[in-house]
């Protein structure tokens, strides 16, 4: 950034009022003028035991990673290790509480994500608004302290998954992202699911927006009603029937995406576009509605499917599946499902019963890192500092991972067997990143050799583990040690 004489004396006027407030005042109103200052970089101790304890596990599934000193930042929350993942829990539970500051910083470079009104963002290119989300979810990964926020805004963005290069979801995701996804990640399931059934990209994607039916006889666009079903609520074998899609995409027929200079981007009911006669909906009944009063049917509708036990079992699963194992048990399953449902889809209670069950707590180093998951990692874990730029999203791109680029509906695969092929690229990033051979991206490995205390304590703290004889030896004797753990087995499993 240029510090011209401009700059120079808005920075002098901030810094004169900032004067008047004490020493307490927020410096962070210079940091557009002066850029972040440096955080303190303190020695670290990382974990001793010969298998991943609790804390480290905790961090691996609840974080993009962990960074240096994180470790042991929770065992100080409190006497025992038990507690103080506890604490950890509640903290990433309430993320509004954490100061985000510096990530949100990094974040406001990407400037065409803030546009307020949605029409606005059809003046851009869309190769620049995919570019600026990728970068900007690529910088949250590895920079925010709301870690399991960014991880929830990540698994819902794969759930309610909208390829960003159909037609005009280019324009349209970035504003879904960023009023759809992020307000809801951790909050009511079905407020989450009735804004993504709003949102003017899933109504673009799904074609939901060609849903119309102007007289009797005429067939409704059934796609959004199936995959309402059979991916974001019920699941494949929820019990609903053929029937039932066709049900729902009466229900859902006339919702639209207005046009003309007052109207563009914004979602709109046409009445003589909705099937205004009686349905059944899994079994439910929906009375004929006349004109306007057709909008109810949406509301029906998904206070049915939110409501209905089969949506409780599979988010249920699929979040077992993401926090605990590929197959998980199904005594989990049980518990996460029914506290959904007592809960009426409460997302921040759901994931809290989950990360108490022995199942999530004894499961530990058998999920396979997603390349994101691995990229984001490798970086916190080096504490490297890093633009996002477009030589590191070329390593997402390469391994088949770039955010909002999934063809299908269902959203990138949580579970190993599809990543394994990534494997070549992934040590390839490893030896690259550690040689400083990403441009934009760098680690200073000396002073990450030093606060950890010798070879053996840092890989202790990249493995979250102390590593093994074989291990030590393998990485003292490679001219890239860091490259080297990154690229082991149990950096890639978490």
């Amino acid at each position: 950034m240029e510090f011209n004489r401009r700059r120079f004396l808005q920075a002098s006027g901030t810094a004169a009022v900032l004067g008047t407030a004490g020493c307490d005042a927020p410096h962070k109103a210079l940091w557009p003028y002066t850029g972040l200052p440096d955080e303190p970089k303190p020695p670290f101790v990382p974990p001793s035991g010969e298998s991943i304890d609790l804390a480290t596990h905790t961090l691996n599934r609840l974080t993009f990673g962990a960074r240096p000193g994180q470790h042991e930042r929770i065992l100080r929350l409190a006497k025992r290790e038990e507690g103080a993942v506890a604490k950890f829990i509640d903290e990433q539970l309430a993320p509004e509480k954490i100061n985000d500051d510096r990530a949100e910083f990094r974040v406001q470079k990407f400037e065409t994500l803030a546009l307020a009104p949605i029409g606005e963002f059809y003046e851009f290119r869309p190769y620049i608004l995919r570019e600026e989300l990728t970068r900007a979810t690529l910088t949250r990964a590895i920079y925010s302290e709301r870690q399991l926020y960014e991880v929830m805004v990540r698994f819902w963005s794969d759930h309610f998954n909208i390829d960003i290069s159909k037609g005009e979801c280019k324009w349209l995701k970035p504003a879904d992202d960023r009023d759809v996804i992020r307000p809801n990640a951790l909050g009511k399931f079905p407020d989450l699911l009735a804004a993504s059934a709003k949102s003017q990209a899933m109504l673009t994607y799904l074609d939901g927006r060609a849903n119309r039916v102007r007289k009797p006889g005429d067939k409704p666009n059934e796609n959004y009603a199936r995959e309402l079903l059979e991916l974001h609520t019920l699941g494949v074998h929820g019990g609903y029937t053929q029937r039932d899609v066709m049900e729902v995409a009466r229900c859902l027929s006339g919702w639209r995406i207005g046009r003309g200079l007052f109207q563009v981007g914004k979602v709109q009911f046409e009445p003589g576009l909705h099937d205004g006669r009686a349905k059944t909906v899994l079994g439910q009944a929906i009375p004929a509605r006349a004109g306007r009063d057709g909008r109810e049917d949406f509301d029906d509708v998904l206070r049915i499917v939110a409501g209905h036990p089969s949506t409780a079992r599979h988010i249920a699963t699929k979040l077992c599946q993401r926090f605990i194992a590929d197959e998980p048990p199904a005594a989990a399953i049980d518990t996460v499902a029914g506290e959904f449902t007592k809960t009426k889809g409460d997302i921040r209670k759901t994931l809290r019963v989950l990360f108490f069950t022995d199942e999530f707590r004894g499961t530990r180093g058998n999920k396979f890192k997603q390349p994101m998951h691995f990229l984001a990692s490798a970086l916190r874990a080096t504490d490297a500092e890093s633009d996002a730029g477009r030589p590191l999203v070329n390593y997402l791109a390469r391994m088949g991972h770039m955010p909002f680029e999934y063809p299908a509906p269902d959203g990138y695969p949580t579970h190993a067997e599809p990543w394994m092929g990534t494997l070549l690229w992934r040590w390839n990033f490893a030896a690259k990143l550690a040689q400083g051979h990403i441009k934009g991206t760098r680690i200073q490995h000396e002073r990450l050799a030093k606060r950890a205390g010798n070879l053996a304590k840092l890989a202790a703290h990249l493995l979250g583990r102390q590593p093994s004889d074989d291990e030590l030896a393998a990485a003292k004797a490679s001219k890239n040690p860091i490259g080297l753990l990154l690229a082991s087995p149990s950096f890639q499993w978490s």
